[in-house]
């Protein structure tokens, strides 16, 4: 494979920047430019020259041998000053030198080709990156280091065992006994499904951690959307105002939730407009609610559900999960509570003291089922739970296939489904485009 180049550090300026190579021709690369290549695992201080000689950096190189390192090739590290600029030179240097620009995500894609983690373990390596909160690190560590994989690994090879059984009685089938009769079967292919409703849970936790919640919140004009944009941001980050109509577009916030990732997005009031810039803001309104993952539909709870409450609630996206918020029980003398009525959530609060916040903080983590305590979470993409649903799905259709017709075939070619759809998730069996569309979503030099 060729060898490959790039910048391993964050982009901007910095005490410290790192150049990696990777590859066959890593060490030559290396000499060239240090004047001679670094003990293996030993920091060996280096002037990094050009092809004339002049040093363009002094710092620090590293040399990791293969199989013995990240991607299993010879790596080369070369740790100078944070200097976009240095760095550049140095890159340039290399690829004169007979090395090329790394792809992103190439570094740990070929960690993954050769053996050094599964496809699970390399995904963990841009969720530990991307982390925005301490439980996601933690969880994407835990992915890292192999738990994720092992209890992949685990189920599949307790379904390939089961499978192995299955086409066994089938090519024995004229023996006198009906091994797959036997209710052990039934027993087994049961365990494997609790086994991954199991592993389904936590992934579905790993998910939220990674992906987060998005929650949007509409109304009329001065229904106190901004002051709880505030109250859930924890500062001023939406102008707070008498006058109506204070947000003309889209104000959005990054908090956390214990540990849940959560994307607020301040609209501007639903209402009947002849202001060209209000109407602009109420579009992206519309477009900010087509993709929530939650709607917080805010009113006055001194006036109650009106008319033109009634008429947004319709015109709201009916697949999205909505709460209705009253707001502003300070002034109407409504207790905090939560209260389900006529099919909908109804929720008191203020947004100005904060009375009811923290009903509205665990009504949105229990709307998605997340558990902020749960120690044992692993870090997960929807692809991983498309494949867990697919294993699901197939080892059920099995288990009518044995109970309902007695057809060993076809539970057969079930568990084969359900074995292919758990190795996609370590990469087990995969495809160059998976791989491609995996990787291709990693920062360069990682």
């Amino acid at each position: 494979m060729d060898t490959i180049v790039a910048i391993a550090t964050a982009p901007g300026r910095g005490g410290v920047g790192v150049v990696r190579l990777s590859g066959d021709k890593s060490t030559v690369i290396a000499t060239a430019i240090c004047g001679k290549l670094p003990q293996a695992r030993h920091a060996q201080f280096s002037h990094f020259k050009d092809a004339d000689g002049e040093i363009i950096d002094s710092g620090i190189a590293l040399f990791f041998p293969n199989p013995a390192s990240f991607t299993g090739e010879d790596v080369i590290e070369l740790q100078g000053h944070g200097s976009p600029l240095v760095l550049d030179l140095l890159c340039q240097r290399a690829i004169s030198l007979g090395a090329r620009m790394a792809k992103p995500g190439e570094f740990s894609e070929r960690a993954f080709l050769n053996n050094k983690m599964d496809l699970a373990q390399a995904e963990a390596v841009a969720d530990l990156i991307d982390s925005s909160t301490e439980q996601a690190a933690r969880s994407a560590m835990r992915s890292l280091q192999g738990v994720f994989s092992d209890r992949i690994n685990k189920l599949l090879l307790q379904l390939t065992e089961l499978r192995k059984f299955v086409e066994a009685s089938i090519d024995f089938s004229d023996e006198e006994i009906d091994f797959l009769a036997d209710a052990a079967v039934d027993k087994q292919l049961l365990v494997l499904l609790e086994t991954v409703d199991a592993i389904t849970s936590s992934a579905q936790q790993g998910r939220l951690l990674r992906e987060g919640m998005s929650v949007v919140l509409a109304g009329q004009p001065n229904a106190g959307k901004s002051s709880l944009h505030n109250q859930l941001a924890g500062h001023d980050a939406a102008i707070v105002t008498e006058v109506a109509g204070t947000t003309r577009d889209v104000l959005r916030e990054q908090i956390h939730l214990g540990g849940l990732p959560l994307r607020i997005s301040d609209t501007a009031g639903l209402h009947d407009s002849d202001d060209i810039v209000e109407q602009e803001g109420i579009r992206r309104t519309q477009s900010e609610l087509a993709q929530a993952d939650h709607i917080l539909l805010v009113i006055d709870d001194n006036q109650g559900m009106t008319e033109s409450d009634t008429q947004i609630c319709l015109a709201l996206p009916t697949h999205i999960p909505l709460t209705i918020i009253h707001n502003k029980i300070d002034q109407s003398g409504h207790q905090a509570v939560i209260e389900e009525k006529n099919g909908d959530t109804h929720l008191y609060l203020s947004a100005k003291t904060g009375d009811g916040m923290v009903l509205l903080e665990k009504h949105l983590c229990d709307s998605v089922g997340y558990h902020p305590q749960d120690e044992g979470v692993f870090i997960a993409r929807r692809r991983h739970l498309d494949a867990l649903e697919r294993t699901h799905e197939a080892i059920e259709a099995g288990y009518n296939c044995l109970t309902g017709m007695g057809a060993g075939e076809l539970l057969a070619e079930e568990l084969r489904q359900a074995q292919h759809a758990l190795g996609e998730i370590t990469g087990t069996f995969t495809n160059e485009d998976l791989l491609d569309q995996i990787f291709s979503s990693f920062c360069i030099g990682k």
